[in-house]
């Protein structure tokens, strides 16, 4: 297909407008990023931008209108809140999402009840629009999961010979996406930030609340009710991992780093190569340069990136929220201590796991060796327990873990009585121990409560029946009685929900997979 470079001048734009109506697709400027828009109510022409950009078709399309009486055939009703926001914002970087009209076709709205929509700031985008005579679907115009384009540049990359037409129309003036919000919820949620902040919001309409998939991602059968929701977005070529520290102490952490680059904040006094986004204390010039950031480290053949974390509030959390799907999430947390949990349900093969670390030259500390001290020299803890589970489980003045484990096994109450006893001081004794690099080989780690004193978690898995046999061939016991402590513990899917790598162990090579994890980790 051959691409037109149009100018914005009216010419070009009335080109732009009939490309529109005829079904095709047109690249324009919009104040947040280039948008790739086609005929919203065409439901050929929006597969085609799915085509185009390569876009999962259940990510549903923003529709942009020129004018607010456009709004209406879009949408089952405009509700009080709506209305006030249309009043007191549009034209701007904001998307409301209502239920939508039966004139609004499933391929924009990805197959949901529901649609979102805006009228762009940007004069160049209105008059588009406008030219075009019908509403118009518009994602950014980039190569889908690639940093959406704030230059007609990375449009031209991405699009040239995929499209009908491009824009030229200059820089984008904010660089990140519209906010979007939905009022088809009891509470209007901001499903993805932008320059229209929650604070802003919330002075027209009252509470606003903050989707969870913000900052923390999507469940796995979530449904994406926004674009940006879902997948992994605005991502270059490279991997980005975002660095959670104060200045210095993300200098000192990237000044250690080879063959690596700096995405940071000017003035940042970095000796490795880097591309800046903005300043620091400046939220609106960190969005406006993200984008145009994260292509350069493209084109400077950047492979592996540390990002320095912008703060999580008014346009920042924007900011945060398309650098965190950039990096898939990945974040090197530095204001933690950089001690690593591993932990697993019993039978699945820590002990190999913790060995291979020590080899490597971790500083294992294995807390079930610390259990076994306490009991035989902690005397406070010892006379709590004996004093809940009976003197019986002495035998010549030591315990009889065997014993005390018959109790517990078989009883949850009695065995988060016992937990409640012996974990704090297992904690205090782990924490003196824990000299850097340090890993706390800890199967009750999540019982403990003490996930958060870990920089990472890694879990060792392995299938039932192989973690039956491992327990009966190690402690001695039968069938029944492994079974017991099997299901004592969490089920399988907590612990490697709850943690942040998984190694199987059902025999394989399990060297390779951890390897693999302490490079990402270090």
């Amino acid at each position: 297909m051959e691409t037109k470079i149009l100018t914005t001048s009216e010419y070009d734009i009335a080109i732009a407008g009939e490309i529109l109506k005829n079904g095709g697709l047109v690249a324009f400027p919009t104040e947040t990023v280039y948008g790739l828009g086609a005929d919203a109510l065409n439901e050929t022409a929006v597969k085609n931008i799915y085509k185009a950009k390569g876009r999962p078709s259940d990510n549903p399309l923003i529709v942009h209108v020129a004018d607010k009486k456009d709004i209406a055939p879009l949408v089952k009703e405009i509700t009080p809140k709506a209305q006030a926001l249309i009043d007191a914002f549009f034209p701007a970087p904001l998307t409301i999402i209502l239920n939508k009209s039966e004139k609004v076709g499933k391929v924009v709205s990805g197959g949901l009840d529901t649609v979102a929509v805006r009228m762009p700031e940007n004069e160049i985008a209105r008059k588009v629009i406008k030219a075009s005579g019908c509403p118009i679907a518009a994602p950014s115009a980039n190569t889908s999961g690639l940093p959406s384009p704030t230059k007609s540049k990375y449009v031209v990359e991405d699009m040239m010979g995929k499209i009908d037409a491009i824009i030229d129309g200059g820089d984008c003036e904010f660089g990140v996406e519209s906010t979007v919000i939905t009022l088809a919820t009891e509470t209007p949620t901001i499903l993805r930030p932008g320059a229209v902040t929650k604070e802003m919001l919330e002075k027209v309409i009252g509470e606003v609340q903050v989707a969870r998939a913000v900052t923390e991602g999507m469940k796995k059968d979530e449904v994406a009710s926004s674009p940006g929701m879902k997948y992994k977005h605005y991502s270059p070529k490279a991997k980005v991992v975002i660095v959670d520290a104060d200045k210095e102490t993300y200098e000192k952490f990237v000044n250690g780093k080879k063959d690596a680059f700096a995405l940071c904040f000017e003035g940042d006094s970095v000796n490795i190569p880097k591309v800046t986004f903005g300043r620091e204390n400046d939220d609106l010039s960190q969005a406006k340069e993200l984008f145009d950031a994260l292509r350069k480290l493209d084109e400077m053949g950047a492979k592996k990136v540390y990002a320095r974390i912008p703060r999580i509030t008014g346009v920042g959390m924007a900011v945060y929220n398309r650098l965190i799907r950039a990096a898939a999430f990945t974040v090197i947390d530095l204001k933690k201590p950089f001690v690593i949990g591993l932990t697993g349900p019993t039978g699945a093969g820590k002990g190999y796991v913790s060995n291979y670390l020590s080899s490597l030259g971790f500083n294992v500390i294995d807390s079930d060796k610390i259990v076994k001290t306490i009991y035989e020299k902690n005397q406070n803890v010892l006379d709590k327990v004996c004093k809940v589970f009976g003197n019986d489980i002495i035998e010549n003045g030591v315990l009889n873990r065997k014993k005390l484990g018959d109790i517990v096994f078989s009883d949850k109450k009695k065995l988060e009585t016992l937990n409640s006893i012996v974990h704090p001081a297992v904690i205090e004794e782990c924490e003196k121990q824990a000299v850097f690099p340090a890993v706390i080989d800890a199967p009750q780690l999540f019982e403990a409560k003490a996930q958060d004193k870990c920089y990472k978690i890694i879990c060792v898995t392995a299938d039932r029946e192989t973690r039956i046999n491992r327990i009966i061939s190690r402690d001695g016991i039968t069938k029944e009685q492994a079974e017991k402590r099997i299901n004592s513990q969490f089920s399988e899917k907590y612990y490697t929900d709850n943690s942040d790598y998984v190694v199987c162990n059902n025999g394989e090579n399990i060297k390779t997979q951890i390897d693999k994890i302490l490079e990402e980790i270090l």
